[in-house]
């Protein structure tokens, strides 16, 4: 049997349609699968709640644009989307399966087996897919033809990535500019933006990349008006400046359209699911260390005279003053103007307190922070209101690790930036994970940073 290049292409509905036909079969098949596997007998409850779980995937599926092209990202990150989908899936019918109280309808061990089979699937079936399609890629099958308007840094990056990425079955046609800059020192053809619009309307090329600087919005606008006249795919292909706009976002101030640059991620849903996420998670931990916490408590008081808990004024969210909780672990605990960072054989710090910042055991009491709503588990770490005013004139965008509530862990924690910022680069590393954590939130990422911190703790070199 032959196959004409772009074939595969030409059917992505009936494709996209299939795809989400096999997740549903995965998903039923793997619930029949469970049961008969226990020895269970599929009644109606199953049946409802199989449908329930589908309609709440595909839902929850479309909110995520799972089904959209993947062909230019990561399975990585498909993989987390998914298993952010089914995570949903899952509380939604666990909390039906609550406040109905109908749990005792259904077999533990079918449900667990359900519940943990199912998205290894549906990600196995991903990798293997990719797998399949990138090898018709190779061979020429399933391309999508690009062109690369402008030049510059951002066209050699995107010519670069493409040409090192034969498996996204991306195939440049050409590099088109001006008359006067068509011209190209790579290997690829120069041509004019003439030609780009007949190579557009004979259906040469299926996706454009404009890759002008934001300062040539007129050639942009011009560009793209002459480009909607026609069915091509464009794509306007961000400079250094707008790559900097954090988590912006379209919204709209009634019928004016707006794109919100510097924004909380937090809002709507995902504000109320951070709350959840924090008010739920925290009760347990708390509940869980509550005894350990008593005995560092004892322990703090039997040691050295004085207070067990030292409150210090931090910024929270949107820069207002909170107080943070921490069990005392020095001798004299400044919260002053000018705050010095514990160093090395610092001698304010008590030997107990030396072991308990050492293990991070200090910040327990700041899970009590969290259900006050001044603090969440996941988030920047919260930093000395001295140290604020400072930083805030020396690093770009360093406030708008403001914009979400303050975490007792975080991406930069876990990721070894903790401790003492005696350098302005140790301090520039720390704020980089901070807003790569703004701008990437999720639900998964939460609980992968609270899973890190659990296994290997918070680390760094740098705290004493």
């Amino acid at each position: 049997m032959s196959y004409r290049k772009g074939m595969m292409r030409s059917h992505g509905g009936e494709l996209s349609f299939f795809h989400r036909m096999l997740d549903v079969a995965i998903v039923l098949g793997t619930l029949w699968a469970s049961a008969k596997g226990y020895g269970v007998t599929i009644g109606l409850q199953y049946e409802l709640a199989g449908m329930l779980a589908v309609f709440c995937f595909l839902f929850f599926s479309e909110w995520h644009a799972l089904y959209i092209s993947w062909r230019a990202d990561s399975v990585r990150h498909e993989a987390w989307i998914i298993l952010s989908i089914w995570g949903l899936t899952c509380c939604v019918l666990l909390a039906l399966g609550f406040f109905s109280k109908s749990s005792i309808h259904f077999s533990r061990v079918t449900i667990f087996a359900w519940a943990m089979i199912t998205p290894i699937l549906l990600v196995g079936e991903r990798i293997l897919l990719r797998y399949v399609l990138r090898r018709f890629r190779k061979l020429g099958f399933n391309t999508r033809s690009v062109a690369i308007v402008g030049g510059g840094r951002n066209a050699a990056q995107l010519v670069d990535v493409i040409s090192s990425s034969p498996w996204m079955g991306l195939k440049i046609k050409g590099i088109y500019d001006d008359m006067e800059n068509a011209q190209q020192d790579n290997h690829l053809p120069g041509l004019d933006i003439e030609t780009l619009l007949q190579h557009v309307q004979d259906k040469l090329v299926d996706c454009v990349y404009i890759t002008y600087p934001m300062q040539q919005e007129e050639k942009i606008r011009q560009l793209v008006e002459r480009l909607a006249d026609s069915t091509v795919s464009v794509h306007v292909v961000p400079d250094v400046f707008v790559s900097e706009l954090l988590h912006a976002r379209w919204s709209s101030l009634g019928r004016v359209p707006l794109v919100s640059v510097f924004e909380s991620p937090f809002f709507g849903a995902s504000m109320f699911l951070k709350r959840v996420e924090d008010m739920i998670l925290g009760s347990l931990i708390l509940l869980l260390i509550s005894p350990l916490m008593a005995l560092i408590a004892i322990a703090v008081k039997l040691t050295d005279p004085g207070p067990v808990i030292f409150k210090q004024r931090r910024y929270g969210l949107n820069g207002q003053v909170i107080e943070v909780w921490k069990f005392r672990s020095m001798f004299v605990h400044e919260d002053k103007a000018h705050i010095q960072q514990a160093q090395k054989n610092d001698p304010r710090i008590t030997p107990l307190g030396a072991f308990l910042r050492r293990t991070s055991l200090d910040e327990l009491p700041q899970f009590i922070n969290v259900l006050q709503g001044r603090m969440s588990i996941v988030g920047p770490r919260p930093h000395a209101v001295a140290h604020n005013e400072e930083y805030r004139k020396l690093i770009h965008g360093y406030m708008l690790r403001h914009k979400v509530k303050p975490g007792i862990t975080g991406w930069a924690q876990v990721k070894g930036w903790r401790g003492e910022t005696d350098t302005m680069e140790k301090m520039e590393m720390r704020v980089k994970y901070d807003l790569e954590y703004f701008n990437n939130w999720s639900l998964w990422l939460d609980l992968k940073i609270i899973w890190m911190t659990i296994v290997g703790g918070m680390r760094g070199k740098n705290a004493y």
